[in-house]
C-alpha cells in the first residue's frame, strides 16, 4: 500500500509520543513565569514598603510585617529555580528523544524510496539534512512551552498591576500585545529570511566539503589544493554572511524588547496615578517582568526561520510515496525480452550468464534495473513470470546479491562491512574471505576481522577493496549473484584464484551468476555469453542474438 511521508506528520507523531514531557515542560515554564513576576513585583513592594516604614519612625517600623513577605519571596525564588530546571530538563529530554526516533524514520523513508531519488542527494547534502536540519527542528520541541510561559507571565503581571489600578492592567496588556506584534514583524521580516539562508548555506558548505574531500587525491595530484581551499572559503563566507544577518536580526529583536520594556513602564507610570508608592513599585516591576515573559516567544520566533527551512529541506529529500507498490515474483527465473526464447529460454539459478560489450553500451544499467536499483522499463525483462516494471524494487532486490563496479565501504571494521550482507558467524566470514582471496591479508593484520578499513576503505588497496566487495556479495543468501567487473585491477594470478574459488562456490551452492566483464578470464566461467551492443532511444539495451557456450 502506498503511503506518503511528510516530515511535519512525523514531528506531530513525535509530539504525541512526547506529550507528557512537553506538558511537564509547559507547566514548569508557566510556574517559572508566575514565580518570576510575583517575585520581582513582591520584592519591589516589600522594599518600598519597608523603606517607607523606616522613614515613618520606630513605631511604624515595628508594626511593619516583614516576616510573611520575606518568606514568600524565598518560596518564589525556590519555585522559580526548581521549575526552570524541570522545564529545561523535560523540554530537552523530549526534544532529544524525538530526534533520536526521527532520524531512523527519515533514513528508513529514504531507503525505501526509489534509488534514483535517494542518490540525487550528495553525501554532504544528505549528512546536512539528517544532522543539521534535524537539529534545527528541535526548537519545535524545546520552545513548545514558550506560549504557556508568556500566557502565565502576562496573566500574573496583569493581576498584580490591577492591584494598583485597572487602567494600569489594561495598559500593560496592550503593551505586551504591541511587544509580541512587533517581535513577530521583525522576526518575519529579518529573522526568517536570514534563518532560511543560514540553513541552506550549511547544506551548501557540507556538500562542497564532502565533494572536495572525496576528490582530495586528484586535487593534490593536479595541484588544485589552493583552488579547493578557495571554493570552501567561498562557501564558508556565504554561511558567515547569513549568520551575521541572523545575528543582526537578533539584535533588532533585543532592541525592540528594550524599547517595549520602556513603553510598558511609561504606560504604567501614566496610569498608576494616585496609588501608594509600594503599589507603584509593584506595578512597575510587574510591567518589566511581563515583557520578560515574552522572551521565550521572541526566541522561538527568531529561530523559526531556520526550523521552517529545515522542514522544507527534509520534505524535499523525502519521497512522496515511500512504500512501493507492485507484484512479487513467483520464482527466480529471468527472461530478457531482447533475446529470442528460441535462442535462450528463461534463465534459472544454477546457470551463469556473461554480459560483455563496449563501454557505455548499457550493461550496468540493465542489471541495475533488473536488481531494483534503477527505475525499470516495461517489456525489457521478466522475473519469475512478472514484468520487472510491475515488481516492487525491494522485492527485486531480495533476489540478487550484487557487487557493483563502484561501491562504498563504511568507515568501520572489516567485520562491520561484511555484515552488511546479513548476519553471519566468524567461520562464514572467513570462508567468504577465502573465496575472495582476501583471507591471507586479513590474517596478517593483528586486528583480524576487526581491522579498520578507513573512510571508504582507504586503508586497503584498490584490488583489496574490490575483493572485499566480492566477499560481501558472496555472503548474501540470494538466488542470483551479480558481479560487475569483479576482477578489474587484479593481477592474472589473483584473478585466476578468485575465479576458481567462485566456480567451486557457485557449483556447491547452486547459485546463479550474472557477470559483466571486458576480460576473457571471467567470461570463461559463464555458461552463456551475450553481447550488449548499445541502448535504444527509450533506454532499452540492444542484445546481440549470438550466444556463445562456456569455453571448455
Amino acid at each position: 500500500m502506498s503511503k506518503s511521508v511528510n516530515i511535519r506528520d512525523l514531528i506531530a507523531d513525535q509530539r504525541r509520543v512526547q506529550r507528557d514531557r512537553l506538558r511537564l515542560a509547559a507547566a514548569a515554564g508557566a510556574v517559572v513565569s508566575v514565580a518570576a513576576v510575583c517575585l520581582l513585583g513582591l520584592s519591589g513592594w516589600f522594599l518600598t514598603g519597608a523603606a517607607l516604614a523606616g522613614v515613618a519612625g520606630a513605631a511604624a517600623a515595628h508594626a511593619f510585617n516583614y516576616m510573611m513577605p520575606s518568606a514568600i519571596i524565598r518560596l518564589l525564588a525556590i519555585l522559580r529555580t526548581g521549575a526552570r530546571y524541570i522545564e529545561r530538563v523535560a523540554g530537552h529530554d523530549a526534544a532529544l528523544r524525538a530526534l533520536a526516533r526521527l532520524r531512523p524514520q527519515l533514513f528508513d523513508a529514504l531507503a525505501r524510496a526509489p534509488v534514483e531519488r535517494a542518490l540525487s542527494l550528495s553525501s554532504g547534502e544528505m549528512s546536512s539534512r539528517l544532522v543539521q536540519d534535524v537539529d534545527a527542528v528541535q526548537t519545535l520541541f524545546v520552545r513548545r512551552s514558550a506560549p504557556w510561559s508568556l500566557g502565565a507571565g502576562l496573566a500574573s503581571s496583569v493581576a498584580l498591576a490591577a492591584l494598583a489600578s485597572p487602567w494600569t492592567a489594561l495598559a500593560l496588556g496592550v503593551a505586551v500585545a504591541v511587544t509580541c506584534g512587533g517581535a513577530f514583524l521583525i522576526a518575519r521580516t529579518l529573522s526568517a529570511p536570514a534563518g532560511r539562508e543560514v540553513q541552506a548555506a550549511i547544506g551548501a558548505l557540507k556538500d562542497r566539503l564532502a565533494a572536495l574531500e572525496a576528490a582530495a587525491p586528484e586535487l593534490k595530484a593536479y595541484g588544485l589544493d589552493d583552488w579547493a581551499a578557495r571554493e570552501v572559503a567561498e562557501a564558508g563566507a556565504a554561511l558567515d554572511r547569513a549568520q551575521v544577518r541572523l545575528t543582526r536580526a537578533g539584535g533588532w529583536l533585543a532592541a525592540w524588547s528594550a524599547f517595549a520594556t520602556a513603553l510598558a513602564v511609561m504606560a504604567v507610570v501614566f496610569t498608576v496615578q494616585g496609588a501608594s508608592l509600594p503599589m507603584i513599585a509593584l506595578a512597575l516591576l510587574a510591567a518589566v517582568m511581563a515583557i520578560e515573559s515574552a522572551a521565550g516567544l521572541t526566541g522561538a520566533l527568531h529561530l523559526n526561520g531556520r526550523a521552517v527551512e529545515a522542514l522544507d529541506r527534509l520534505d524535499a529529500a523525502l519521497p512522496s510515496d515511500s512504500l512501493s507498490r507492485g507484484e512479487a515474483p513467483h520464482d527466480a527465473r529471468i527472461s530478457l525480452r531482447a533475446l529470442s526464447l528460441s535462442l535462450m529460454p528463461p534463465l534459472t539459478p544454477h546457470l551463469r550468464l556473461g554480459l560483455h560489450g563496449p563501454s557505455g553500451a548499457g550493461k550496468t544499467s540493465l542489471i541495475e534495473r533488473l536488481c531494483g536499483l534503477r527505475e525499470a522499463i516495461l517489456d525489457e525483462a521478466v522475473l519469475g513470470g512478472v514484468d520487472i516494471a510491475r515488481i516492487a524494487p525491494e522485492a527485486r532486490r531480495n533476489v540478487f546479491a550484487y557487487a557493483a563496479q563502484d561501491f562504498r565501504l563504511l568507515d568501520a571494521s572489516l567485520r562491520d562491512n561484511l555484515l552488511l550482507a546479513g548476519p553471519a558467524d566468524d567461520a562464514t566470514l572467513w570462508t567468504a574471505l577465502e573465496d575472495a582471496q582476501l583471507a591471507e591479508r586479513v590474517r596478517a593484520d593483528p586486528a583480524g576481522l576487526d581491522m579498520a578499513v578507513g573512510p571508504n576503505g582507504e586503508r586497503l588497496s584498490g584490488g583489496e577493496r574490490r575483493r572485499l566487495g566480492l566477499a560481501r556479495a558472496l555472503l548474501r543468501d540470494a538466488p542470483w549473484l551479480v558481479l560487475d567487473e569483479p576482477t578489474e585491477g587484479l593481477d592474472a594470478d589473483t584473478e585466476g584464484r578468485v575465479l576458481a574459488a567462485l566456480d567451486q562456490r557457485l557449483a556447491a551452492r547452486g547459485q546463479g551468476l550474472i557477470l559483466i566483464s571486458h576480460r576473457p578470464a571471467p567470461m570463461a566461467v559463464c555458461d552463456l555469453q551475450v553481447r550488449v551492443d548499445g541502448m535504444e532511444a527509450d533506454g532499452r539495451v540492444r542484445l546481440a542474438p549470438e550466444l556463445r557456450p562456456k569455453a571448455a
